[in-house]
């Protein structure tokens, strides 16, 4: 285990290394609308954090002491972010061994931003300490009973920091154009295992004591931490799958194929530069697909299918390792450089591992999704650099910074050449890496270094209206798959009765073939039709995730009664959003839907983290409880 103790926790040598290797490009920095705090003037370097992990209480208490450079001597408050947290007290250091109380104030609370913590220190000061309690309610933070975990036997807690929840567990500058480095003590409950997204031991005694190290710099977004009942299993030599006892070896098989993605990735982009690529298969409260914690990306299990056919988001999040981890966005309107860049390797990686047909037809599916989620947004939610000024920034994730940046991204790859493009992005993350960047300094980079300063070539790409004009270009390339052009005829001859549904089972779709006809069919099929395709597919009994969200809402469309048992289980044990918002959503489209809803959501709320909950209550129509709600349903 590794071990920290005395001044080798914080001592002001490694604090300025650390500060060294989280410099940042600070030309063309945007100020950040989502932050009170003002890195211009300070700028913090490094976290070190010393947490008591409490269930009966719901709370983390400790300490937090942050390192800090300052930019402007005429400054003297240094500024964090923070929201609902309970400051008990504020200390000020030169040396990181003599510390004396500091003058300090919390600003009024905002409803989306919190609440700044305003610290008066002298030109001597290099370090704060902080000693607080997080609400038992905190946006970034959900705390689990036995019986909501997959062993039934212990609680859980795991964090989710991005966008701007970082600072209701954490007093720092919770924005994601500042990177630290950090080093953790995490005490939890004997017998109950600490996972973060750092470097520790990954199969220690345990002892209820965890000390983490993370040497190398990243926003606040990105720091993370789990703690439950806990076990570890290596699927290569720099891979493994953490999971509670129940779930371990199904996921390890399910992730088997990590090494080899991680070895293709490399391939592509240059070298992994995290040391480790873990997993850690969170319950099924858990918000999102998964969360890119640099070193162990925290993952739903809903994508445990059995048959490896939702792994692709495996790969999404092991791009981020390139895109949005190691080269980041500045500000929550620059998103579409985290996910747009993303998007595109993580097609780029499914194709060299399962073939080009697989990618094709993943890329039709996902085109499908954007160009029906675009159609519902309005205009200023159709451009890649969002304008979020006062509004919440989980409003910016939608579709669009995901697929729209991916399709310019292959246009810019159809236009010059994938092994020309290729070149680039290694070039782009050797460029930038350890950084937080705009958008206009990533198009100033693709202009001088991809477009060689060719006005024609620029002029017929379109970048400007790419990125600051809503919808997509007539240019943009058409995602296609034969094998699902073949599905949509067969779906549609079924439609009007001129095939059975046996002739369709008997046709072998894989799982992607499925979804695509699911989605190709009329939107009223009536129950009886329901019945004839559950009966040869047994849609109803489906564990895929994707292929049951999908019935269960065609299910509530079409009044189909079958399927009414397996409704409430999904929406009770899944929290999920991008799972459980769309059937909620066709539920409220009818008085007795609502109804129905309000009754299901009263029993399963208990059960889902704050970011869902946010969510479902603006769709039931609950008032007041929470952070704002988030209007999108993208969970990677």
């Amino acid at each position: 285990m590794l071990t920290l103790d005395g001044e080798e926790r914080f001592s002001l040598k490694a604090q300025a290394d650390a500060g060294d290797a989280a410099s940042t490009v600070e030309r063309g920095t945007e100020r950040d609308a989502h932050s009170y705090s003002e890195p211009d003037r300070f700028r913090v370097r490094h976290v070190d954090l010393d947490l008591e992990v409490s269930f009966e209480r719901r709370q983390i208490q400790g300490v937090v002491t942050l390192a800090f450079d300052r930019l402007d001597e005429s400054s003297h408050v240094l500024v964090l972010d923070s929201r609902d947290l309970a400051i008990h007290s504020v200390e000020g250091s030169e040396n990181g061994r003599d510390f004396s109380a500091l003058r300090h104030t919390l600003g009024p609370r905002h409803a989306i931003l919190g609440a700044p913590l305003n610290i008066e220190v002298s030109a001597e000061h290099r370090l704060v300490r902080i000693a607080y309690t997080t609400s038992p309610a905190a946006s970034g933070l959900q705390w689990l009973e036995p019986a909501q975990t997959a062993s039934g036997r212990s609680p859980f807690l795991f964090t989710q920091s991005q966008e701007i929840h970082a600072r209701s567990w954490i007093p720092l500058q919770d924005t994601p154009g500042v990177r630290v480095t950090f080093s953790a003590r995490i005490r939890t409950p004997e017998g109950l295992a600490a996972v973060m997204g750092a470097d520790g031991e990954m199969e220690g005694r345990r002892t209820g004591c965890y000390v983490f190290r993370m040497p190398e710099p990243i926003p606040a977004y990105l720091i993370a931490l789990a703690v439950g009942d806990l076990d570890f299993q290596a699927t290569g030599h720099r891979t493994g799958v953490y999971a509670e006892p129940p779930l371990l070896a199904k996921a390890a098989r399910e992730f088997a194929g990590t090494e080899r993605m991680l070895q293709v990735a490399e391939d592509l982009y240059g070298p992994y530069r995290w040391g480790r690529y873990d997993i850690l298969v969170l319950p099924p409260s858990f918000p999102f697909g998964g969360m890119e914690i640099p070193k162990v990306s925290f993952i739903t299990p809903t994508l445990i299918a059995g048959d490896q056919s939702l792994v692709s988001l495996i790969a999404h999040e092991m791009a981020h390792s390139w895109s949005g981890n190691l080269v980041t966005n500045a500000t929550w309107s620059d998103f579409w450089l985290n996910e747009g860049f993303t998007t595109y390797i993580e097609q780029r990686i499914v194709e060299k591992v399962y073939g080009r047909e697989r990618a094709e037809m993943e890329e039709v599916l996902r085109r499908w999704e954007l160009e029906a989620e675009m159609a519902g947004l309005p205009p200023h939610d159709r451009v890649l650099h969002i304008d979020l000024d006062g509004r919440d920034p989980d409003e910016g994730s939608t579709l669009v910074p995901y697929e729209k940046g991916a399709l310019f991204l292959k246009s810019l790859e159809l236009a010059t050449g994938r092994q020309r493009f290729d070149s680039f992005l290694k070039s782009y993350f050797r460029h930038f890496a350890f950084q937080s960047i705009t958008t206009a300094q990533a198009v100033e980079y693709i202009e001088v270094e991809l477009l060689n300063g060719d006005r024609k070539l620029e002029e017929s790409l379109r970048l400007r209206e790419w990125i600051y004009e809503p919808g997509l270009p007539a240019s943009a390339p058409k995602a296609e798959s034969p094998a699902l052009a073949s599905v949509e005829q067969m779906a549609e001859r079924w439609a009007e009765g001129k095939i059975p549904a046996e002739a369709l089972a008997e046709a072998g779709w894989s799982t992607h073939e499925v979804l695509h006809f699911l989605d190709a069919l009329p939107m009223d099929l009536g129950a009886g039709r329901m019945m004839e395709l559950d009966r040869s597919f047994a849609f109803t009994a489906s564990g895929n995730s994707e292929v049951l969200r999908r019935w269960l809402a065609m299910s509530v469309r079409n009044r189909y009664q079958p399927a009414d048992a397996a409704l409430k289980d999904f929406l009770t044990t899944v929290g999920r959003r991008k799972h459980i918002k769309p059937i909620y959503e066709e539920l409220v489209k009818s008085a007795e839907g609502r109804v129905r809803a309000s009754a299901i959501y009263a029993e399963a709320r208990p059960r889902y983290h704050p970011i869902t909950q946010a969510a479902i209550d603006a769709l039931i129509g609950i008032e007041g409880h929470g952070h704002p709600p988030a209007a999108a349903q993208v969970d990677g």
